[in-house]
């Protein structure tokens, strides 16, 4: 029986390289470039308005009423709350909504939502959770490695805001929420069907890592 803490160990070196990011190390040390974040924040909030779009065709791809409900509250989640609240967030980063809406998308950022956007047209919906499960899972995942790094200082982090979003127990709640259903669906699947899936994720997390070399180098 697969779960998806075996699609981890099947590119664990690659969701290592994830987790623990130099961007993602610097952060939790206090001692990343605050134009590093600022140009992570701005790409996030273009990151964002494609994962509703993600979310959209989730609901399409949905198989029963239960599916369109879980995907169409998680589409209205972005667009309705997260969207706004990363507006208010970038503000307290100088960073106004006129600039963000005059963003040129990132190559690393369109490269993984053009990527996740194309497994949801050609594949079902697990792919699709699959290719978000990264971002939707690995987020609450680094929160949880940071906090237990003896040189996390929660106390004296000009970040401490941002890890402290991805560490709430909310959070954490909607990362344990996503693992089970995902492994509702892994059950009982053959060998094929699990190595597919396996490549998706292992893409889907090499691109997120992309993501986070993005923002160290403050690339376009």
């Amino acid at each position: 029986m697969s779960s998806f803490y075996s699609l981890i160990q099947s590119c664990q070196s690659d969701w290592d390289n994830y987790i623990q990011h130099e961007f993602i190390q610097q952060l939790g040390k206090g001692t990343l470039d605050i134009a590093c974040f600022q140009h992570y924040l701005k790409q996030d909030y273009l990151f964002l308005i494609n994962f509703s779009r993600a979310w959209g065709l989730a609901v399409y791809k949905s198989h029963d009423l239960i599916e369109i409900k879980q995907s169409l509250n998680s589409l209205k989640a972005i667009v309705e709350v997260e969207l706004d609240l990363h507006i208010e967030y970038c503000k307290k980063w100088q960073i106004t909504e006129n600039e963000l809406n005059l963003l040129t998308e990132a190559k690393a950022n369109s490269e993984y939502t053009g990527y996740v956007l194309d497994v949801g047209l050609h594949g079902d919906i697990l792919d699709l959770h699959i290719v978000l499960a990264p971002c939707l899972i690995g987020y609450s995942m680094i929160a949880d490695w940071l906090t237990k790094q003896h040189w996390y200082d929660a106390n004296n982090n000009r970040y401490n805001s941002w890890v402290n979003m991805y560490a709430s127990k909310e959070f954490q709640q909607t990362m344990q929420n996503e693992i089970a259903w995902i492994d509702q669906r892994l059950v009982n699947l053959d060998a094929s069907r699990i190595e597919h899936l396996t490549k998706l994720f292992r893409q889907a997390t090499k691109l997120e890592t992309g993501f986070w070399q993005m923002g160290l180098d403050k690339s376009i």
